[in-house]
């Protein structure tokens, strides 16, 4: 038995010219699978949203930090979410918090989403606490749908 979520290794022997596709998936497995065996923190909390069948949103619940305190980016099909905070936003010098209680995190983050070819990132806002990503899957001309002619 192996620790893969998902088993990928004779899907090539059933599709032809999906080699891109099952690499990606089969990095994006080894990496989620690392990730649920090194028991990597959940956190921050977020949800994948479809609006339609072209559009998505990911949500993630960052209460407490600024948008200077976040960073979006996106390389080879893969969007990186990070936050974090200073030294000084996390214990001031001049002004020391002394904490009764600490419940609320200031720890830094990344949070990683692997995205299709086509899904293209349209923008971002922070409202209350929330950041939401807004995503569209643009589909090229050449790859909708058309009606063969029959001769």
């Amino acid at each position: 038995m192996t620790n893969d979520v998902f088993n990928l290794s004779n899907l090539n022997k059933h599709f032809v010219g999906f080699d891109k596709v099952l690499d990606t998936l089969t990095n994006v497995n080894d990496t989620y699978t690392k990730a649920i065996l090194n028991n990597s923190p959940n956190w921050p909390p977020y949800n994948i949203v479809k609006i339609d069948d072209n559009n998505y949103s990911i949500e993630l619940a960052v209460a407490g930090f600024g948008k200077h305190n976040l960073d979006i980016e996106l390389a080879n099909n893969t969007l990186v979410v990070k936050g974090g905070f200073t030294v000084d936003e996390i214990d001031p010098i001049d002004n020391p918090v002394q904490y009764l209680w600490k419940g609320i995190a200031d720890r830094m983050f990344t949070r990683k989403f692997t995205l299709a070819d086509t899904v293209e990132v349209k923008n971002a806002e922070y409202v209350n606490g929330m950041l939401k990503i807004f995503l569209e899957n643009v589909v090229p001309e050449e790859k909708k749908p058309k009606k063969v002619d029959i001769k």
